[in-house]
Protein backbone atom coordinates (compact mmCIF):
# COMPACT_ATOMS: atom_id res chain seq x y z
CA UNK A 1 0.00 0.00 0.00
CA UNK A 2 1.77 3.19 -1.15
CA UNK A 3 0.31 5.35 1.66
CA UNK A 4 1.09 3.00 4.54
CA UNK A 5 4.20 4.69 5.97
CA UNK A 6 3.06 8.26 5.55
CA UNK A 7 -0.36 7.31 6.96
CA UNK A 8 1.28 6.12 10.16
CA UNK A 9 3.39 9.27 10.31
CA UNK A 10 0.41 11.58 9.80
CA UNK A 11 -1.69 9.72 12.36
CA UNK A 12 1.09 10.11 14.91
CA UNK A 13 1.36 13.82 14.16
CA UNK A 14 -2.37 14.33 14.66
CA UNK A 15 -2.17 12.31 17.90
CA UNK A 16 0.61 14.63 19.04
CA UNK A 17 -1.59 17.67 18.33
CA UNK A 18 -4.32 16.07 20.43
CA UNK A 19 -1.90 15.42 23.30
CA UNK A 20 -0.73 19.05 23.16
CA UNK A 21 -4.31 20.36 23.17
CA UNK A 22 -3.85 21.96 19.75
CA UNK A 23 -6.13 19.71 17.69
CA UNK A 24 -9.40 21.27 16.54
CA UNK A 25 -11.27 17.99 16.99
CA UNK A 26 -14.59 17.00 15.49
CA UNK A 27 -16.57 19.83 13.98
CA UNK A 28 -20.08 20.59 15.14
CA UNK A 29 -22.41 20.20 12.17
CA UNK A 30 -25.27 22.68 11.93
CA UNK A 31 -28.40 20.82 10.88
CA UNK A 32 -30.79 23.79 10.96
CA UNK A 33 -30.89 27.49 11.76
CA UNK A 34 -33.98 28.95 13.34
CA UNK A 35 -34.21 32.69 12.65
CA UNK A 36 -34.97 35.19 15.44
CA UNK A 37 -38.50 34.99 16.77
CA UNK A 38 -40.20 37.01 19.47
CA UNK A 39 -37.97 37.57 22.48
CA UNK A 40 -35.27 35.16 21.36
CA UNK A 41 -32.53 35.46 18.79
CA UNK A 42 -31.42 32.80 16.30
CA UNK A 43 -31.02 29.21 17.45
CA UNK A 44 -29.08 26.30 15.96
CA UNK A 45 -29.83 22.60 15.79
CA UNK A 46 -26.74 20.40 15.64
CA UNK A 47 -26.43 16.93 14.18
CA UNK A 48 -26.44 14.31 16.92
CA UNK A 49 -28.15 16.63 19.43
CA UNK A 50 -31.76 15.82 18.57
CA UNK A 51 -34.13 18.78 18.93
CA UNK A 52 -31.94 20.70 21.38
CA UNK A 53 -31.51 24.37 20.52
CA UNK A 54 -28.26 26.29 20.95
CA UNK A 55 -27.43 29.98 21.30
CA UNK A 56 -24.40 30.70 19.15
CA UNK A 57 -21.96 32.92 21.05
CA UNK A 58 -18.99 32.23 18.77
CA UNK A 59 -20.10 33.69 15.46
CA UNK A 60 -18.39 36.46 13.50
CA UNK A 61 -21.77 37.48 12.05
CA UNK A 62 -21.78 40.60 14.22
CA UNK A 63 -24.77 42.33 12.60
CA UNK A 64 -26.84 39.22 11.84
CA UNK A 65 -26.84 40.13 8.14
CA UNK A 66 -26.79 36.54 6.91
CA UNK A 67 -30.27 35.85 8.31
CA UNK A 68 -31.90 39.11 7.26
CA UNK A 69 -34.67 38.47 4.68
CA UNK A 70 -33.58 41.32 2.39
CA UNK A 71 -30.03 39.95 2.16
CA UNK A 72 -31.24 36.43 1.42
CA UNK A 73 -33.66 37.76 -1.19
CA UNK A 74 -30.89 39.77 -2.89
CA UNK A 75 -28.77 36.63 -3.16
CA UNK A 76 -31.63 34.50 -4.45
CA UNK A 77 -32.61 37.04 -7.11
CA UNK A 78 -29.01 37.27 -8.35
CA UNK A 79 -28.66 33.47 -8.43
CA UNK A 80 -31.74 33.29 -10.63
CA UNK A 81 -30.29 35.93 -12.95
CA UNK A 82 -26.62 34.88 -13.11
CA UNK A 83 -26.56 31.23 -12.03
CA UNK A 84 -25.05 29.46 -9.02
CA UNK A 85 -21.37 30.10 -9.79
CA UNK A 86 -19.09 32.39 -11.81
CA UNK A 87 -17.84 29.64 -14.13
CA UNK A 88 -14.32 31.03 -14.54
CA UNK A 89 -11.68 33.24 -13.02
CA UNK A 90 -12.40 36.92 -13.50
CA UNK A 91 -9.96 37.76 -16.31
CA UNK A 92 -11.38 34.97 -18.48
CA UNK A 93 -15.15 35.29 -18.12
CA UNK A 94 -15.89 35.35 -14.41
CA UNK A 95 -16.50 39.06 -13.85
CA UNK A 96 -20.19 39.94 -13.42
CA UNK A 97 -22.01 43.20 -12.89
CA UNK A 98 -22.46 42.59 -9.13
CA UNK A 99 -18.69 42.19 -8.70
CA UNK A 100 -18.07 45.58 -10.31
CA UNK A 101 -20.88 47.30 -8.41
CA UNK A 102 -19.66 45.88 -5.09
CA UNK A 103 -16.09 47.03 -5.69
CA UNK A 104 -17.30 50.54 -6.48
CA UNK A 105 -19.43 50.61 -3.32
CA UNK A 106 -16.58 49.29 -1.14
CA UNK A 107 -14.21 51.96 -2.47
CA UNK A 108 -16.77 54.69 -1.81
CA UNK A 109 -17.61 53.32 1.67
CA UNK A 110 -13.95 53.55 2.67
CA UNK A 111 -13.30 56.84 0.79
CA UNK A 112 -10.68 55.19 -1.45
CA UNK A 113 -10.17 55.27 -5.19
CA UNK A 114 -10.59 51.56 -5.87
CA UNK A 115 -11.31 48.14 -4.40
CA UNK A 116 -10.58 44.53 -5.33
CA UNK A 117 -12.56 41.45 -4.22
CA UNK A 118 -10.90 38.14 -3.34
CA UNK A 119 -12.37 34.74 -2.48
CA UNK A 120 -11.70 35.29 1.26
CA UNK A 121 -10.00 37.74 3.60
CA UNK A 122 -7.24 35.16 4.18
CA UNK A 123 -6.62 34.99 0.44
CA UNK A 124 -6.69 38.79 0.29
CA UNK A 125 -3.97 39.23 2.89
CA UNK A 126 -1.67 36.54 1.51
CA UNK A 127 -2.51 37.65 -2.03
CA UNK A 128 -1.45 41.26 -1.53
CA UNK A 129 1.62 40.75 0.66
CA UNK A 130 3.47 38.56 -1.84
CA UNK A 131 3.34 40.98 -4.81
CA UNK A 132 4.11 44.00 -2.59
CA UNK A 133 7.25 42.52 -1.00
CA UNK A 134 10.60 42.57 -2.83
CA UNK A 135 14.07 41.47 -1.79
CA UNK A 136 14.59 45.09 -0.75
CA UNK A 137 11.54 45.21 1.53
CA UNK A 138 11.48 45.03 5.32
CA UNK A 139 8.19 43.92 6.89
CA UNK A 140 7.33 44.95 10.46
CA UNK A 141 4.49 43.06 12.17
CA UNK A 142 2.63 43.04 15.52
CA UNK A 143 3.34 39.84 17.47
CA UNK A 144 -0.38 39.00 17.78
CA UNK A 145 -1.22 39.40 14.09
CA UNK A 146 -3.48 36.81 12.50
CA UNK A 147 -2.11 33.63 10.93
CA UNK A 148 -2.84 34.97 7.42
CA UNK A 149 -0.35 37.81 7.95
CA UNK A 150 2.25 35.46 9.40
CA UNK A 151 1.97 33.06 6.46
CA UNK A 152 1.82 35.87 3.92
CA UNK A 153 5.13 37.23 5.19
CA UNK A 154 6.69 33.75 5.11
CA UNK A 155 5.66 33.23 1.50
CA UNK A 156 6.83 36.70 0.46
CA UNK A 157 10.45 36.21 1.62
CA UNK A 158 11.25 39.84 2.48
CA UNK A 159 14.74 41.21 3.03
CA UNK A 160 13.98 41.12 6.74
CA UNK A 161 11.03 40.60 9.08
CA UNK A 162 10.72 42.39 12.41
CA UNK A 163 8.09 41.57 15.02
CA UNK A 164 7.24 44.13 17.69
CA UNK A 165 5.60 43.47 21.05
CA UNK A 166 1.82 43.72 20.95
CA UNK A 167 0.75 47.37 20.58
CA UNK A 168 4.25 48.57 21.59
CA UNK A 169 4.68 51.75 19.58
CA UNK A 170 8.20 52.41 20.87
CA UNK A 171 9.33 49.01 19.60
CA UNK A 172 7.55 49.60 16.30
CA UNK A 173 9.40 52.89 15.86
CA UNK A 174 12.68 51.23 16.79
CA UNK A 175 12.08 48.62 14.10
CA UNK A 176 11.40 51.30 11.49
CA UNK A 177 14.58 53.15 12.44
CA UNK A 178 16.61 49.97 12.13
CA UNK A 179 15.45 49.60 8.50
CA UNK A 180 16.76 53.04 7.46
CA UNK A 181 19.63 52.64 5.02
CA UNK A 182 18.81 48.95 4.69
CA UNK A 183 15.46 48.78 2.87
CA UNK A 184 14.02 50.59 -0.11
CA UNK A 185 10.50 49.75 1.02
CA UNK A 186 8.91 49.07 4.41
CA UNK A 187 5.54 47.48 5.13
CA UNK A 188 4.11 47.95 8.61
CA UNK A 189 1.38 45.33 8.94
CA UNK A 190 -1.16 44.98 11.73
CA UNK A 191 -4.58 43.61 12.50
CA UNK A 192 -7.16 46.30 13.19
CA UNK A 193 -9.00 44.22 15.79
CA UNK A 194 -7.03 41.36 17.32
CA UNK A 195 -9.37 38.42 17.14
CA UNK A 196 -8.25 36.59 20.29
CA UNK A 197 -8.64 39.57 22.61
CA UNK A 198 -10.97 42.06 20.95
CA UNK A 199 -8.48 44.91 21.46
CA UNK A 200 -7.50 47.25 18.65
CA UNK A 201 -4.39 48.70 17.05
CA UNK A 202 -3.76 52.42 17.69
CA UNK A 203 -3.93 53.24 14.00
CA UNK A 204 -3.75 57.00 14.57
CA UNK A 205 -0.36 56.58 16.25
CA UNK A 206 0.87 53.98 13.75
CA UNK A 207 0.07 56.24 10.81
CA UNK A 208 1.70 59.24 12.54
CA UNK A 209 4.91 57.27 13.13
CA UNK A 210 4.88 55.92 9.57
CA UNK A 211 4.43 59.38 8.04
CA UNK A 212 7.31 60.71 10.11
CA UNK A 213 9.73 58.16 8.65
CA UNK A 214 8.29 57.72 5.14
CA UNK A 215 10.84 60.07 3.56
CA UNK A 216 13.66 57.78 4.68
CA UNK A 217 12.65 55.04 2.22
CA UNK A 218 12.97 55.27 -1.54
CA UNK A 219 9.81 53.24 -2.18
CA UNK A 220 7.79 54.51 0.80
CA UNK A 221 6.79 53.17 4.17
CA UNK A 222 3.33 51.61 3.73
CA UNK A 223 0.81 50.88 6.48
CA UNK A 224 -1.21 47.71 5.77
CA UNK A 225 -4.18 46.87 8.03
CA UNK A 226 -6.39 43.79 8.14
CA UNK A 227 -9.56 45.08 9.81
CA UNK A 228 -11.73 42.07 9.10
CA UNK A 229 -13.17 42.01 12.63
CA UNK A 230 -13.52 45.80 12.75
CA UNK A 231 -15.35 46.82 9.58
CA UNK A 232 -19.07 46.50 10.19
CA UNK A 233 -18.68 45.99 13.93
CA UNK A 234 -16.59 48.89 15.24
CA UNK A 235 -16.89 52.65 14.99
CA UNK A 236 -19.99 54.82 14.94
CA UNK A 237 -20.80 53.96 11.32
CA UNK A 238 -19.05 50.60 11.16
CA UNK A 239 -15.96 51.82 9.32
CA UNK A 240 -13.75 50.02 11.76
CA UNK A 241 -10.62 50.95 13.64
CA UNK A 242 -9.79 53.85 11.34
CA UNK A 243 -13.03 55.51 12.37
CA UNK A 244 -12.75 54.55 16.05
CA UNK A 245 -9.23 55.97 16.40
CA UNK A 246 -9.85 58.96 14.10
CA UNK A 247 -6.87 57.79 12.06
CA UNK A 248 -5.98 59.18 8.65
CA UNK A 249 -6.63 56.56 5.94
CA UNK A 250 -4.05 53.79 6.01
CA UNK A 251 -2.29 53.02 2.73
CA UNK A 252 -3.80 49.57 2.23
CA UNK A 253 -6.92 48.37 4.05
CA UNK A 254 -8.11 44.76 3.97
CA UNK A 255 -11.45 43.56 5.32
CA UNK A 256 -13.96 40.78 4.82
CA UNK A 257 -17.44 40.25 3.48
CA UNK A 258 -17.81 37.14 5.65
CA UNK A 259 -18.12 38.56 9.17
CA UNK A 260 -20.28 41.62 9.90
CA UNK A 261 -21.56 41.71 6.30
CA UNK A 262 -22.68 38.11 6.64
CA UNK A 263 -21.80 36.71 3.22
CA UNK A 264 -18.44 35.46 1.89
CA UNK A 265 -15.20 36.82 0.46
CA UNK A 266 -12.56 39.44 1.24
CA UNK A 267 -11.38 42.71 -0.27
CA UNK A 268 -8.70 45.37 -0.32
CA UNK A 269 -9.07 49.12 -0.88
CA UNK A 270 -6.35 51.62 -1.80
CA UNK A 271 -5.50 54.04 -4.58
CA UNK A 272 -6.31 53.13 -8.17
CA UNK A 273 -2.72 52.46 -9.25
CA UNK A 274 -2.06 49.99 -6.43
CA UNK A 275 -5.34 48.13 -7.00
CA UNK A 276 -4.61 47.90 -10.73
CA UNK A 277 -1.15 46.50 -9.92
CA UNK A 278 -2.67 43.86 -7.61
CA UNK A 279 -5.29 42.95 -10.23
CA UNK A 280 -2.43 42.18 -12.61
CA UNK A 281 -0.02 40.48 -10.18
CA UNK A 282 -1.80 38.79 -7.27
CA UNK A 283 -1.98 35.04 -7.94
CA UNK A 284 -4.76 34.56 -5.39
CA UNK A 285 -6.89 36.95 -7.45
CA UNK A 286 -5.80 35.95 -10.96
CA UNK A 287 -6.01 32.17 -10.58
CA UNK A 288 -8.96 31.75 -8.21
CA UNK A 289 -12.64 31.92 -9.01
CA UNK A 290 -14.28 34.95 -7.41
CA UNK A 291 -17.16 34.84 -4.99
CA UNK A 292 -20.37 34.04 -6.85
CA UNK A 293 -22.37 36.86 -8.47
CA UNK A 294 -25.17 36.16 -6.01
CA UNK A 295 -22.78 36.46 -3.04
CA UNK A 296 -21.54 39.76 -4.44
CA UNK A 297 -25.12 41.01 -4.75
CA UNK A 298 -25.91 39.92 -1.20
CA UNK A 299 -22.75 41.63 0.10
CA UNK A 300 -23.72 44.79 -1.77
CA UNK A 301 -27.15 44.72 -0.14
CA UNK A 302 -25.56 44.21 3.29
CA UNK A 303 -23.12 47.07 2.72
CA UNK A 304 -25.92 49.40 1.65
CA UNK A 305 -27.86 48.47 4.79
CA UNK A 306 -24.79 49.08 6.96
CA UNK A 307 -24.27 52.47 5.31
CA UNK A 308 -27.71 53.71 6.35
CA UNK A 309 -29.63 54.91 9.40
CA UNK A 310 -30.74 51.32 10.00
CA UNK A 311 -27.12 50.22 9.98
CA UNK A 312 -26.26 52.75 12.69
CA UNK A 313 -29.18 51.44 14.73
CA UNK A 314 -27.79 47.90 14.46
CA UNK A 315 -24.36 49.10 15.53
CA UNK A 316 -25.81 50.96 18.51
CA UNK A 317 -27.73 47.83 19.47
CA UNK A 318 -24.57 45.76 19.17
CA UNK A 319 -22.69 48.12 21.50
CA UNK A 320 -25.56 48.04 24.01
CA UNK A 321 -25.69 44.24 24.07
CA UNK A 322 -21.90 44.06 24.40
CA UNK A 323 -22.00 46.39 27.42
CA UNK A 324 -24.81 44.35 28.98
CA UNK A 325 -22.82 41.14 28.64
CA UNK A 326 -19.52 42.65 29.89
CA UNK A 327 -21.23 44.28 32.88
CA UNK A 328 -22.97 41.00 33.68
CA UNK A 329 -19.70 39.07 33.60
CA UNK A 330 -18.03 41.56 35.92
CA UNK A 331 -20.95 41.40 38.37
CA UNK A 332 -20.56 37.61 38.43
CA UNK A 333 -16.90 38.02 39.36
CA UNK A 334 -15.42 37.03 36.02
CA UNK A 335 -12.39 38.78 34.55
CA UNK A 336 -12.81 40.37 31.11
CA UNK A 337 -10.73 42.52 28.76
CA UNK A 338 -13.08 45.51 28.51
CA UNK A 339 -13.77 47.26 25.24
CA UNK A 340 -16.50 48.27 22.80
CA UNK A 341 -15.81 45.53 20.28
CA UNK A 342 -18.29 42.61 20.41
CA UNK A 343 -15.49 40.11 21.02
CA UNK A 344 -15.67 39.65 24.79
CA UNK A 345 -12.86 37.52 26.25
CA UNK A 346 -13.65 35.87 29.58
CA UNK A 347 -10.21 35.29 31.09
CA UNK A 348 -10.12 31.89 32.80
CA UNK A 349 -6.30 31.64 32.96
CA UNK A 350 -6.31 27.88 33.39
CA UNK A 351 -6.53 25.19 30.71
CA UNK A 352 -8.51 22.62 32.70
CA UNK A 353 -11.08 25.17 33.88
CA UNK A 354 -11.40 26.57 30.35
CA UNK A 355 -12.26 23.15 28.96
CA UNK A 356 -14.66 22.49 31.83
CA UNK A 357 -16.45 25.81 31.26
CA UNK A 358 -16.84 25.17 27.51
CA UNK A 359 -18.31 21.76 28.35
CA UNK A 360 -20.70 23.34 30.89
CA UNK A 361 -21.84 25.95 28.38
CA UNK A 362 -22.55 23.41 25.67
CA UNK A 363 -24.43 21.17 28.10
CA UNK A 364 -26.68 24.16 28.77
CA UNK A 365 -27.23 25.10 25.12
CA UNK A 366 -24.51 27.74 24.64
CA UNK A 367 -21.83 27.50 21.94
CA UNK A 368 -18.62 29.37 22.80
CA UNK A 369 -14.96 28.99 21.89
CA UNK A 370 -12.35 28.09 24.49
CA UNK A 371 -8.74 29.06 23.86
CA UNK A 372 -6.25 27.07 25.93
CA UNK A 373 -2.50 26.65 26.16
CA UNK A 374 -0.60 26.23 23.84
CA UNK A 375 -2.97 28.01 21.44
CA UNK A 376 -2.61 31.01 23.77
CA UNK A 377 0.24 31.57 26.27
CA UNK A 378 -0.03 29.76 29.58
CA UNK A 379 -2.03 32.00 31.92
CA UNK A 380 -4.00 33.65 29.07
CA UNK A 381 -6.56 30.85 28.67
CA UNK A 382 -9.98 32.27 27.89
CA UNK A 383 -13.49 31.79 26.56
CA UNK A 384 -14.00 34.03 23.55
CA UNK A 385 -17.61 35.19 23.39
CA UNK A 386 -18.88 37.11 20.38
CA UNK A 387 -22.01 39.24 20.59
CA UNK A 388 -24.26 39.64 17.54
CA UNK A 389 -26.88 42.29 16.90
CA UNK A 390 -29.55 39.62 16.43
CA UNK A 391 -29.03 38.38 19.98
CA UNK A 392 -31.67 39.67 22.38
CA UNK A 393 -31.36 40.93 25.92
CA UNK A 394 -33.05 37.68 26.94
CA UNK A 395 -30.32 35.71 25.15
CA UNK A 396 -27.60 37.65 26.97
CA UNK A 397 -29.30 37.11 30.32
CA UNK A 398 -29.75 33.40 29.60
CA UNK A 399 -26.03 32.99 28.92
CA UNK A 400 -25.19 34.94 32.07
CA UNK A 401 -27.45 32.61 34.06
CA UNK A 402 -25.54 29.62 32.70
CA UNK A 403 -22.26 31.27 33.67
CA UNK A 404 -23.61 32.11 37.13
CA UNK A 405 -24.46 28.44 37.64
CA UNK A 406 -20.89 27.48 36.78
CA UNK A 407 -19.57 29.84 39.46
CA UNK A 408 -21.64 27.95 42.01
CA UNK A 409 -20.34 24.53 40.99
CA UNK A 410 -17.61 22.97 43.15
CA UNK A 411 -14.34 23.54 41.27
CA UNK A 412 -11.55 20.92 41.11
CA UNK A 413 -8.69 21.57 43.50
Amino acid sequence: MPLDRITRLLESQVAKLEEQGRAKGAEAVVAAVLPPEGSRGPRLRLEGEGDRLFIRMNSNAYLGMGLRPEIIEAEERAAQRYGAGPGAVRFISGTYAPHVALEKKLAAFHAREAALIFSSAYATVVGIITPLVTDQTVVISDELNHNCIINGIRLARPLDKLVYKHLDMAELEQGIRSAIGKAKRVLVITDGIFSMRGDHAPLDRIVEIARRYDKEFEENLLVVVDDSHGVGAFGESGRGVEEYTASPPVDILVATLGKALGVNGGYVVSNAALIRYLRETSPFYIYSNPITPSEAQAALAALELLDSARGRELLARLRKLTRRFEDGLVKLGYEVIPGEHPIVPLMVRDTANTKELVKHLRAHGVLATGLSYPVVPRGDEEIRFQINADHTEGDIDQVLEVLAAFRKKPQPV
